[in-house]
């Protein structure tokens, strides 16, 4: 069936396309009768607005694109949760893109969202992004971008970060307070900031404190998807080479639950043989046994962050004002939980 059209409504009622047109956007100077007679033929015919043409005058697609690592981490679903919270008060659409932490895919998945002319871009870059000319293509086409959680320092667009840095020095610390001697770390990938920021962290933790860095404590999550299996396996190695670790301080809470799910296995007591700190505060957390203690980091604010920027920088250059990068800083806490020592 046809959609129907403006100029339907207004051969109907006799009457010129543009009053049909004024009427239904509610302007004063078409009579209230007129208003309501089109209002309801709209409504009976089922008359939707073609939004097509509508952008075309108004020079805006109101979509967003989207491209995060992977979907099914909790940080990340409560993101786009976050987004999605406040897209839809403004009318905007969110395409959600995943990279699959590959840089050759979210370069075509940018490249598929300008084509798509979207009026602006969220992004969480992928493990091994390492050249952002793609990105620089997204501002150099007056595109609003902002980054979030795996961010480039280098690149000149609006960001909204925790201070990783911070966050992993208070886990460590915790670890310390509570008479941790041997830490060791499971970290990200090499490459994302917020891994290089955790793992700096975590170290100046150790060095303030007068404990000695061990490298050989240091475990990479080499497959750069932070998954249950390598929290296992890493777990799993740590025990065949250190004897003597006494807490670990762990980049994400998924690897978190992966490790002591395999000490457990093992018969090694959480906390009475190793303290355990996550990050992220993930549901389940929360409900495994025994609970993990964690830092708290707020993806829902964090996306509804992310888009009110957006936005902001969206409506800057429609209006023809100047838009000046921004570095949103949000707060992060330590949530203690049963898996270290009180």
């Amino acid at each position: 069936m046809k959609p129907v059209t403006l100029k339907e409504i207004a051969e109907q009622l006799n009457i010129s396309v543009t009053t049909v047109s004024k009427a239904l956007k509610d302007y004063p100077d078409v009579s209230k009768k007129t208003r309501g007679l089109v209002r309801e033929l709209a409504k009976t015919l089922n008359y939707k607005p073609n939004t097509f043409a509508v952008n075309l005058r108004t020079k805006e697609s109101k979509t967003i694109g989207l491209v995060i690592p992977v979907i099914v981490h909790h940080f990340f679903s409560s993101v786009i949760k976050g987004i999605i919270s406040q897209a839809e008060k403004k009318g905007y659409l969110v395409i959600i893109l995943q990279s699959n932490e590959s840089y050759e895919l979210e370069k075509k998945q940018i490249d598929l969202l300008l084509s798509q002319r979207v009026d602006g871009i969220i992004i969480s870059l992928a493990n091994g992004t390492a050249d952002f000319s793609h990105l620089n293509e997204v501002i150099s086409q007056k595109k609003p971008l902002v980054m979030f959680d795996k961010i480039a320092k280098i690149v000149k667009c609006s960001k909204v970060i925790i201070d990783d840095r911070k966050a992993a020095y208070l886990a460590t610390q915790h670890l310390v307070d509570i008479g941790c001697k041997r830490i060791a770390h499971f970290r990200g990938a090499l490459l994302p900031q917020n891994s290089i920021d955790r793992f700096l962290g975590y170290k100046k933790a150790l060095l303030d404190n007068n404990l000695p860095y061990d490298p050989s404590l240091v475990y990479i999550c080499e497959c750069g998807d932070m998954s249950f299996e390598e929290g296992k396996k890493n777990a799993k190695q740590l025990l065949e080479d250190h004897d003597d670790v006494d807490g670990i301080f762990i980049n994400t809470d998924l690897v978190a639950i992966g490790a002591m799910t395999e000490f457990n296995k093992l018969g090694v007591k959480i906390p009475e043989d190793i303290s355990i700190v996550g990050f992220s505060n993930w549901f389940m957390s929360s409900v495994i046994s025994p609970t993990l203690t964690t830092i708290d980091q707020p993806g829902f604010k964090m996306g509804k962050t992310a888009f009110k920027q957006l936005y902001k920088e969206i409506k800057a250059i429609k209006n023809n004002k100047p838009k000046t990068p921004k570095i949103i800083t949000l707060e992060t806490a330590l949530v203690k939980r049963e898996s270290t020592k009180k």
